[in-house]
C-alpha cells in the first residue's frame, strides 16, 4: 500500500517538517509489515538509513549495553564479507558507513555518491540480516566499547545526563546507559547478540528512510531484492511502560574543573497532544538561542553560568524535561535557587502577550534550520516514520504552534515543574 505521509490521523509535535512546496515524501507500508520513507531531493550524494525499533529500552536484565554492542558487531562481517570488506563497501566509493543506538532505536546509516545507491542498500541489507559474529571479533570490540566507556566516564558533562536519566527511571530498561558498564559487557556473548537480531530485526521492526536523487521505483525494487530473506516476526516489538517515579535529590564527588547540575522531571509522552506545547516551553526556558530565559538570568544579569541549556525528551509511553548548568562549585546553590524562581514564574503568571509571539516565531524558526541538510532530512524522516507513524507538514506544525496559549505553557509548568516533583542530581568537584 502506498500513501502519502503527509495524510494521516494527526498527532501532535513536532517530529518533522517539510513545505507543500517541496516535494512530499511517500510513505509505503508492504504486506510484511516493512515501511519505507522516501524523498526525492536533487543532490549528488544520497543518504539511506535502516531504523530499526530496537534500542537500550529493549534489552533484557543484565544486559544493559548489548543494543550499542551489536551496533560496534554488525559491522565485523556477514555471511559474504568479512570485517575489512564490510567497513570498506561504501568508504571505497568515497561515501560513509555509520550506525548509531538511542533508547528506542537502532540505526545503521550510509550517505554515499547517488551512483553507489546498489551498493549500499545491498550492504545494509546484508549486514541486517546475515551479521555474523566470531568469538574473536566480539572479544575485541569489547576492548573497543571499554576505551569508549573509558573517555565517557572522564567527560563530566556527558556522563551527569546519563547517570541523571538512571536515577529518574530506576529500574527501568529506559534508565539503562546505552553505553553500558564494564562488568555486564565482560560477560556478554555472541548468542546473545544472535537473539538480540533474530528477535528485533525483522521487517515490521523497520523503517527504510531515503533521501536523494534517485527514482522511488528503483529504491523499491532493491529494498524488495535485497531484503527478500528478512524475518517476519507477524508484529511489532512491544514495549515495557514506564511508572513509580520518585523525586531524588544528590550530590556525588565527579566533576573535574567545574560542578554541573541537572533538574528535571517528567514530561509528557510524544504521543501526548502537549507534546509540541512542551517542546516550546522547554525551548523558551534554555534553549539555543542567546535570549533563552535561563541563559539570561543565570549567565548574563548573574553572572553564575557559563554553560545553561534545557531539554525535552519524549518516548513512547512517558517523557522527560531536564534543566543543565555549568558552573563554578560556590554556584551551584544560587544557580539552583534562580532556576526555581524561574520555573515558580513560570506557574504563577501566563507570559505576555508580546512573549507569546517572539517564542512562537523562535521556536518556528529553529524548527526550519533544523530540517536544512539532506542527511539529518533522513535521519528525522526515519525516526518520524518510527515512532509516530507520520510525517507532518511544516504548515500543521506551524498551526499547532500558533494554537499554543500563555494559559497551556502555564499549565504545564504547573503540571510538570512544581517544587515537589522536580529531582536534581549534582556532579560536585572532587576530592
Amino acid at each position: 500500500m502506498i500513501e502519502s505521509c503527509l495524510k494521516r490521523k494527526k498527532i501532535y509535535g513536532p517530529h518533522i517538517a517539510l513545505t507543500l512546496n517541496q516535494l512530499e515524501p511517500t510513505c509505503i507500508t508492504y504486506k510484511s509489515g516493512l515501511r519505507l520513507v522516501y524523498l526525492h531531493k536533487p543532490s549528488e550524494v544520497a543518504h539511506v538509513g535502516f531504523f530499526f525499533r530496537a534500542g537500550s529500552r529493549f534489552e533484557k536484565k543484565n544486559q544493559t549495553g548489548l543494543a550499542h554492542f551489536l551496533e560496534h558487531c554488525v559491522f565485523k562481517g556477514t555471511k559474504k564479507r568479512n570485517g575489512i570488506q564490510t567497513i570498506s563497501r561504501i568508504d571505497e566509493v568515497g561515501g560513509e558507513l555509520n550506525a548509531y543506538t538511542a533508547k528506542e532505536e537502532l540505526c545503521l546509516h550510509a550517505s554515499f555518491p547517488k551512483s553507489h545507491t546498489a551498493r549500499a542498500l545491498e550492504l545494509l541489507s546484508d549486514i541486517s540480516i546475515n551479521p555474523v559474529f566470531t568469538k574473536k571479533e566480539v572479544e575485541k570490540e569489547k576492548e573497543i566499547i571499554f576505551d569508549e566507556i573509558n573517555s565517557y566516564l572522564d567527560s563530566p558533562y556527558d556522563k551527569i545526563f546519563d547517570d541523571f536519566e538512571e536515577e529518574l527511571f530506576k529500574g527501568h530498561a529506559l534508565g539503562n546507559n546505552i553505553l553500558g558498564v564494564k562488568e555486564g559487557l565482560e560477560k556478554l556473548t555472541k548468542n546473545e547478540l544472535e537473539v538480540f537480531v533474530k528477535e528485533y530485526f525483522s521487517k515490521e521492526n523497520l523503517v527504510v528512510s531515503f533521501v536523494g536523487d534517485i527514482p522511488l521505483n528503483k529504491i523499491e525494487r532493491l529494498l524488495v531484492k535485497h531484503l527478500d530473506t528478512m524475518p517476519e516476526r507477524g508484529s511489532q516489538v512491544k514495549i515495557d511502560p514506564f511508572s513509580g517515579y520518585k523525586t531524588f535529590h544528590i550530590v556525588r564527588k565527579e566533576a573535574n574543573y567545574q560542578a554541573h547540575l541537572v533538574m528535571g522531571g517528567m514530561a509528557p509522552s510524544y504521543f501526548n497532544e502537549n507534546r509540541t506545547a512542551m517542546a516550546m516551553l522547554m525551548n523558551m526556558i534554555g534553549g539555543p538561542a542567546m535570549n533563552s530565559t535561563l541563559n539570561i538570568s543565570l549567565r548574563e544579569r548573574h553572572v553564575l553560568a557559563y554553560s545553561v541549556e534545557a531539554n525535552y525528551v519524549p518516548y513512547a509511553d512517558v517523557g522527560f524535561w531536564q534543566v543543565y548548568v555549568g558552573c563554578e562549585p560556590k554556584n551551584i546553590k544560587k544557580s539552583i535557587k534562580l532556576i526555581e524562581k524561574e520555573l515558580e514564574r513560570l506557574q504563577k503568571k501566563p507570559i505576555t502577550t508580546s512573549k507569546l509571539k517572539m517564542v512562537k516565531q523562535q521556536f518556528k524558526g529553529q524548527l526550519a534550520m533544523s530540517m536544512d541538510v539532506n542527511s539529518g532530512l533522513m535521519h528525522s524522516l526515519g525516526k518520524s516514520l518510527l515512532a509516530f507513524g507520520q510525517i507532518d507538514t511544516i504548515e500543521e506544525i506551524h498551526e499547532s504552534i500558533d494554537n499554543i496559549s500563555a494559559v497551556e505553557l502555564q499549565n504545564l509548568a504547573q503540571e510538570y515543574m512544581r517544587k515537589s516533583e522536580v529531582s536534581s542530581l549534582v556532579f560536585d568537584l572532587k576530592d
